[in-house]
């Protein structure tokens, strides 16, 4: 039972090291920092563009769709690399499983098309 956990043990001590160093290294950034207050460094500061007005703006939804269609391919490219290297070992099945995968995204995107979606004028 000792030997079982002393493997524990050693997870425990690197878990304890990494969170003392990580402490250790905030504080020493907290000590050598210079500590200048200004008006400017308390202002929020977004893409280089000063802040103007109010706080809440509203932004178009396209964006969003957009980062939703990245993420989408993003992943069909996550499973259509590794499924390419093994496409030989795993047969026939698998290469109609991978045509049905791809056919759902070519649906979204042909929706996304004719959406007006993709466009970057209106």
């Amino acid at each position: 039972m000792g030997a079982y956990l002393d493997d524990y043990t050693a997870v425990g001590v690197i878990i304890v090291v990494g969170i003392l160093l990580a402490a250790a290294m905030l504080g020493a950034n907290r000590l050598m920092r210079p500590q200048v207050a200004s008006r400017e460094k308390q202002l929020t500061y977004e893409s280089g563009v000063d802040p103007v007005g109010q706080g809440w703006t509203q932004s178009t939804v396209r964006y969003y769709v957009y980062a939703f269609l990245y993420v989408i391919f993003a992943v069909d490219a996550v499973f259509l690399f590794p499924w390419a290297v093994v496409l030989e070992d795993i047969g026939r099945a698998a290469a109609v499983e991978m045509a049905i995968f791809i056919g759902i995204l070519v649906v979204g995107l042909v929706y996304a098309w004719r959406k007006g979606v993709l466009s970057w004028t209106s």
